[in-house]
């Protein structure tokens, strides 16, 4: 199937990268050029210049604020004959804004659709990510084969935001466990113990999780190559905020670890795993 493809960030690259192993031919734009390098895909021009070209253009992009750009801005996609195309966001968007997007998508002749992943890097290159889907029922039926292609979990949750309030949900969990383990395995080490064996025994006890086994290595040898950035989790925790907010409801942990997350991005760590919290609280 012939794909269009916007976003080449770690993530985006990793599913592009998977999406072209499964057989599909790959039409790519990226606000750096240079990241398409590597990939097997054709290079647009613009975002305008994918229309046209495909039924289906993805996009995996930092935030809401890229998502409109690349949909509204100057050569952007909605500009170009979209009539009858499905977009597929994997952008972790705003809430707010993303009710925008379905309209403005819909406006344009576009089915589009939220579609939110759970995990990175490594599980993008195997197909096993978590896809949280909200949108057009019958537009989602037909992606489904597709989605199938990059994502093991397969959620629909009809109404358009729900996708997108469900996976900033999901990330107070992975921020707040996060950096509860920094600072557990932080504190190990100031009492003398190894790393190595506070690493082992939390894995066999109370940090024993998804999150622990995917970082474990990260944090054993301080090698902090992003999978997923620090200055990611902070944009997520925020717009979580801003959903708890809404909500009137109190979130206490969420905003401890957007601070934590904050404070990693002021000292520099903002484009590393979000698995380097462990630096900063270790330095505290």
């Amino acid at each position: 199937m012939h794909l269009g493809f916007i976003g080449l960030g770690n993530l985006g690259r990793a599913i592009a990268g998977r999406l072209a192993a499964q057989g599909h031919e790959l039409t790519v734009w990226n606000r750096t050029p240079a990241k398409a390098e590597g990939v097997s895909a054709t290079l647009a021009p613009s975002p305008a210049a994918l229309a046209g070209r495909t039924s289906v253009i993805f996009l995996c992009l930092f935030d809401s604020l890229a998502v409109r750009q690349v949909l509204t801005g100057n050569g952007g996609l909605l500009s170009g004959e979209v009539t009858g195309t499905t977009i597929i966001d994997l952008t972790t968007n705003h809430f707010r804004d993303v009710r925008e997007f379905h309209d403005l998508c819909a406006g344009a002749g576009a089915v589009y659709l939220e579609a939110p992943v759970l995990g990175s890097v490594v599980p993008a290159s195997q197909g096993a990510l978590t896809v949280l889907v909200s949108g057009d029922r019958q537009g989602f039926e037909q992606m489904r084969p597709l989605l199938n292609d990059i994502g093991k979990q397969i959620f629909y949750l009809a109404l358009p935001t729900m996708a997108t309030k469900m996976k900033l949900i999901n990330n107070l969990a992975l921020g707040s466990f996060m950096a509860t383990l920094a600072e557990a395995l932080a504190l190990g080490e100031k009492a003398g113990i190894a790393r190595e064996e506070v690493l082992e025994i939390l894995s066999v006890g109370g940090g024993s999780s998804l999150v622990l086994t995917a970082k474990k290595n990260k944090l054993l040898t301080e090698d902090f190559a992003p999978h997923f950035s620090c200055a990611l989790m902070y944009k997520d925790l925020h717009c979580l905020q801003d959903l708890a907010y809404e909500q009137k409801k109190a979130l206490f942990t969420g905003a401890v670890a957007k601070e934590l997350f904050g404070q990693a991005c002021e000292r520099g760590l903002g484009d590393d795993d979000f698995a380097a919290i462990y630096s900063l609280v270790r330095q505290r």
